[in-house]
Parts: C-alpha cells; structure tokens; sequence
C-alpha cells in the first residue's frame, strides 16, 4: 500500500478526476465535508489471468480537507481456477468497465466483513465462456444484473490469483484490505451505507 499526500496527491487527484469527467463518470470532491472515497479500480492493459497486475487508488480529502491517496495492488479479473471451472454455466464474470453508483455496501464476504455487492444498482459482466486460461471480454456476453462480484482479500500476500477470484475484485495482501476497510468505517459515518466502485483501464490515463 501507498499512502499519498501533499501536492503528489492533489495531482493524482486532479489527473484522475480528469479521466472520470472524460468518461462522463461522478468523480466526488465536497470539499466542506471529507472521507468521500472515490474508490477506483484500475485493469492493467497487460490483462494476464492469474496476476495482481491491477491497482486501486481510493481517493479522498481528510479532515483537514486536503487529498489523499490510497493505492492498493489488486486484481480486478478471475484466476485461472475459476476460468477453467466456471461456477456458472454461462461463463466465469469479468467485471465490465464503467462506474456502478451505490452497488456496494458493508456485510459478510465468507466469513468476513467486505464490500458486498448489495446495493441499490446492478454492475455489467462479460461471460467467459470457454474453459480456458485466456481473458475473453466479448462486447456479446454482457449481462447487468447482482452477482455476488464482492471486493475482499486474498491470504496474507498472495502471489497468484488462483480459487481467490470467481470475478470479484481481490486485494493481494490482508494488511491492504483491513486498511480499505478502516477507510469505509471512517466514510461510513459521514456519507451514509452505500458505495460506488469505478472500474476504469489502464489507457484511460492517455490525455489526461
């Protein structure tokens, strides 16, 4: 994990904020009111299964309303456990870019508090279908609706994806997850039950 302040993080701040107006994404800045997370996934272009390759910045302004930056290491796609044994018929869920507004809340991920997939709106998903250990994002498989695509932990440092992903979106290390959950704690109190999740690309930065 990465915590960035001072002028670094007003200007990853402004840089990401930059890409979710281009997109036509909320990006949330009340500046007389802090811990407003904007939490942000970011797909690696290399998009190798398998790999925590991906990034999540969850960016904030503190109690002294000055930004801040979280940068986590993730993975927003399936193992490769799950893309040769889907757990549904129809294919393994690869989350589709995009901002879901308040598709998350606090609750029970196994046997731990997460964020859930159990909000008030739906998230899209492709469907990999054929059994293999190669990405497919096929436009043609999209489907929206609740599937249980939570945002939790793997084990302590996890090395590979593996069974730790059927599509939900995984912290590498547990230290990282319990310090984005002490960050939700904090926003909760604030801003109320219900959180957004943007998943954004890598060459969504280009321009910005």
């Amino acid at each position: 994990m990465a915590k960035i302040t001072g002028a670094a993080a007003r200007l990853l701040a402004q840089q990401l904020q930059c890409i979710m107006e281009k997109k036509g994404y909320a990006f949330f800045d009340y500046k007389k009111k802090a811990w407003n997370l904007n939490i942000i996934g970011v797909r690696s272009d290399i998009a190798k299964a398998n790999k925590f390759d991906d990034s999540m910045y969850v960016v904030y302004r503190n109690s002294s309303r000055e930004w801040e930056v979280r940068l986590y290491r993730i993975t927003t796609d399936p193992g490769t456990y799950y893309l040769k044994n889907p757990m549904n018929v129809n294919g393994t869920a690869i989350v589709v870019p995009g901002q879901y507004r308040s598709a998350y809340k606090r609750g029970t991920h196994y046997t731990y508090e997460a964020l859930v997939q159990r909000g008030k709106n739906p998230i899209k998903i492709y469907r990999d279908r054929d059994k293999d250990e190669i990405l497919d994002m096929d436009p043609d498989t999209i489907i929206e609706g609740h599937f249980g695509i939570n945002i939790h932990k793997a084990g302590t440092d996890s090395s590979i994806v593996h069974k730790w992903s059927a599509g939900c979106q995984v912290f590498k290390t547990s230290s990282d997850f319990n310090d984005f959950m002490k960050l939700i704690h904090r926003s909760e109190s604030h801003w109320g039950k219900y959180y957004s999740y943007t998943l954004l690309e890598e060459k969504d930065f280009e321009g910005c």
